[in-house]
């Protein structure tokens, strides 16, 4: 109550804050009710949200939408279109956290993990250079070579080359829920 009045006689400023969720796909149906009254409110905070979906079922329905993103919600939003990184910019990320997890590494490693990277993905290259710094330690090398990334990338496999093998050997495994003739459009798309 007081501060409604120091308000309304000019004392204080109510100013809203920023509301960042990630994932936002993973939100049910009654989250993203409760957001859409939240947004009418006079001091609604500036919403921003992140996914990585394309058109996905919204949680707690069965209806398909952009993002996983009810309709009303999504026409409510300024959606920022990204790409992915470029060469050049996986390069300078992989520089930035070779620095930042004082790992020494030669140009030609450099350059592997680059195109790793821009074939995988920059998250499983990042990976790659702890467990790359590990081996180089092993072999008492300071700086991590080309053959340090050749052995951990490997020992770890990105997502594409284990939904492959996931794919070629699901008959093996215990619980296989991939439906018969579903395994080939699935490695199609990996």
């Amino acid at each position: 109550m007081k501060v409604a009045e120091w308000r309304e006689e000019g004392k204080a400023e109510i100013v809203p804050g920023v509301l960042f969720i990630d994932e936002v796909h993973m939100l049910d149906i009654e989250c993203f009710s409760f957001l859409n009254r939240a947004l009418e409110n006079d001091m609604a905070p500036v919403l921003v949200v992140a996914t990585n979906r394309g058109i996905t079922k919204i949680r707690g329905t069965h209806y398909r939408s952009p993002h996983g993103i009810p309709i009303d919600l999504l026409d409510r939003l300024l959606i920022i279109s990204t790409e992915p990184y470029s060469e050049k910019e996986i390069r300078l990320i992989l520089d930035i956290r070779c620095e930042e997890e004082d790992v020494e590494m030669t140009d030609d490693a450099r350059e592997l993990l680059t195109k790793i990277g821009h074939e995988t993905s920059l998250r499983y290259a990042i990976q790659l250079i702890t467990a790359a710094a590990i081996v180089c330690q092993r072999r008492k090398a300071t700086e991590v070579d080309v053959e340090d990334i050749g052995r951990v990338y490997s020992m770890f496999v990105d997502v594409k080359r284990s939904t492959q093998f996931l794919m070629e050997y699901q008959e093996q495994y215990m619980f296989n829920e991939v439906p018969d003739g579903a395994a080939e459009d699935m490695e199609a798309s990996a």
